[in-house]
């Protein structure tokens, strides 16, 4: 019999966890979906301090806690927690840290500025999912990114976990979305994301770390891009079309799960082109 494929979910929105987004409504309706069509998954957010724990039933995993990430030579420790959406009959796995989560905003204030340590918060997050998957011993043979918070994911699996057995088969879909910022990253945001197996070469355009590069940093990196809104960065879609990676148009609301399905059966059979 053929084993159903292992989807992972690593999202920066999640609904009902988070106002309902475009980008949250899928973070909450994808999974449940590819979940009902025969694949096996698995779903990352991180635990933003505005996400009521009592109210969503979140718990910790104390199993999975425990082990500190280092970033920039000091520990942040890794705690995660669970909740459960049981009309969907999944799980939600939450990467938290006191230091970086625990603020009742997602990534601006509540007058609109960005946290000046996104770039840490999103090193944190990504690494953390890595390492929970590890524990998990789960090898998922898809990895789809939304948003750009999750993208350094990809960076992590390509180069510093590309012998890991887990990971050896893995292919990553990352999603693009409108999901635009305004203020670069932190100046030594390109610094900070080196990690084993990781050279200086390979995080170049993350030396200016603005909306767009970080963008196509991702990008290169990734198997298989999907446009997450109907509109994105011009510049971004142009680096997408000349990027050669199996692309698959915005897709509504109404359909979208099935071509997602689809398209992630191309990306494991290795289809260099969509035909319509």
């Amino acid at each position: 019999m053929k084993k159903k494929a292992r989807v992972l979910f690593v999202s920066q929105e999640v609904t009902p966890y988070l106002d309902e987004t475009p980008m949250g409504l899928i973070g909450r309706h994808l999974p449940q979906g590819i979940q009902e069509r025969g694949k096996e998954i698995r779903l990352f957010m991180p635990k933003y301090g505005c996400i009521n724990e009592r109210r969503n039933q979140l718990h910790e995993v104390i199993r999975l806690s425990g082990m500190n990430l280092i970033i920039e030579d000091t520990d942040h420790p890794l705690i995660i927690k669970v909740a459960s959406i049981q009309s969907a009959r999944m799980q939600v796995y939450f990467i938290d840290n006191q230091e970086y989560f625990e603020r009742k905003h997602v990534l601006v204030d509540k007058k609109g500025a960005h946290f000046a340590d996104n770039d840490e918060r999103s090193i944190f997050f990504c690494r953390g999912v890595i390492e929970t998957v590890k524990k998990l011993g789960w090898a998922p043979d898809v990895v789809h990114l939304h948003g750009w918070f999750t993208g350094l994911t990809a960076l992590y699996l390509k180069k510093s976990f590309k012998d890991n057995p887990l990971f050896a088969d893995t292919k990553i879909v990352y999603s693009v979305y409108d999901d635009e910022f305004t203020t670069p990253l932190h100046k030594d945001f390109a610094k900070k994301v080196i990690f084993e197996g990781i050279e200086k070469s390979d995080v170049e355009l993350l030396k200016t770390p603005n909306f767009v590069n970080v963008n196509k940093a991702i990008i290169d990196l990734a198997d298989a891009v999907i446009k997450g809104s109907p509109k994105i960065n011009s510049d971004i879609d142009k680096y997408i079309k000349k990027s050669g990676k199996l692309v698959l148009d915005y897709q509504s609301s109404d359909d979208y799960v099935n071509a997602y399905s689809e398209f992630y059966d191309a990306v494991l059979e290795g289809v260099e082109e969509l035909v319509d």
